[in-house]
């Protein structure tokens, strides 16, 4: 399922550098119970969960029953919610078993969109979510990591899928947009706040940077004013499985 292989330190790093409390999330708490309109009843999948921050923190927002699965090993033994083995191609759950599926930076690790896609709407109910997470080619102006590593961003670009390969990938089996917005995050209070925790380790697109390339844009970060708050966008793409819509 990786475009890179979460090995213990890989794990270790996510953890210690990627991890945000409530207050940082805010939006995202917000925007997501506004397309989701949780209620005690509802049925959420985490896939590709990493080490459980979201899965956890549904849970503890919403109230709900969040089922967590993860290809990697090292993320399953960081978790600090209960995961599955499993990835996108092989969602171990029966047929219409949850209400939506959210995918947070996952959809660059998924090699064959459209068979992924297929397996996740076997896996929802009629009318259910996805809730997509991610930068997305072509939309990288919003986080701040790649004012530094420009480098980084071509290869984004190139690499990772546009809005428009998902949206197909997933109409292909039965889903249609329905919603795409950019939802800021202050992902550190400052930047010196940011640099304190920060590991090369626990960014895709920087591990397919050359040393040089690394070398070079973590010059320009270091450079940067430290005092400035590091408020980032990344996309919420929403699609909702054909069938009949939530009341």
């Amino acid at each position: 399922m990786a475009m890179i292989e979460y090995d213990r330190q890989a794990a270790a790093a996510f953890v210690a550098g990627r991890h945000l409390g409530d207050d940082a999330l805010a939006a995202w708490r917000e925007r997501v119970a506004h397309h989701l309109r949780p209620t005690p009843a509802t049925r959420l999948l985490d896939l590709g969960s990493g080490a459980g921050h979201w899965a956890a923190a549904f849970s503890r927002w919403y109230g709900i029953d969040v089922v967590a699965v993860e290809p990697s090993a090292a993320m399953r033994a960081a978790a600090e919610h209960p995961t599955l083995q499993g990835d996108a191609a092989n969602i171990p759950l029966d047929d219409a078993a949850v209400d939506a599926v959210w995918l947070s930076t996952v959809v660059h690790h998924i090699p064959d969109l459209p068979a992924a896609a297929t397996e996740i709407r076997r896996v929802l109910r009629p009318g259910g979510l996805i809730l997509i997470r991610s930068a997305f080619a072509g939309r990288t102006e919003g986080v701040s990591l790649f004012r530094h590593f420009r480098e980084a961003a071509r290869i984004l670009d190139a690499r990772f899928p546009s809005v428009e390969a998902v949206v197909s990938a997933f109409g292909t089996a039965g889903c249609t947009e329905i919603a795409l917005e950019p939802i800021p995050q202050r992902t550190a209070e400052t930047l010196a706040d940011a640099l304190a925790t920060f590991d090369r380790a626990a960014h895709t697109p920087l591990l397919l940077l050359s040393d040089e390339e690394y070398a070079t844009g973590l010059s320009r970060l270091r450079a940067a004013d430290p005092t400035e708050p590091v408020i980032d966008c990344l996309d919420l793409l929403v699609l909702r499985a054909q069938g009949a819509a939530h009341a």
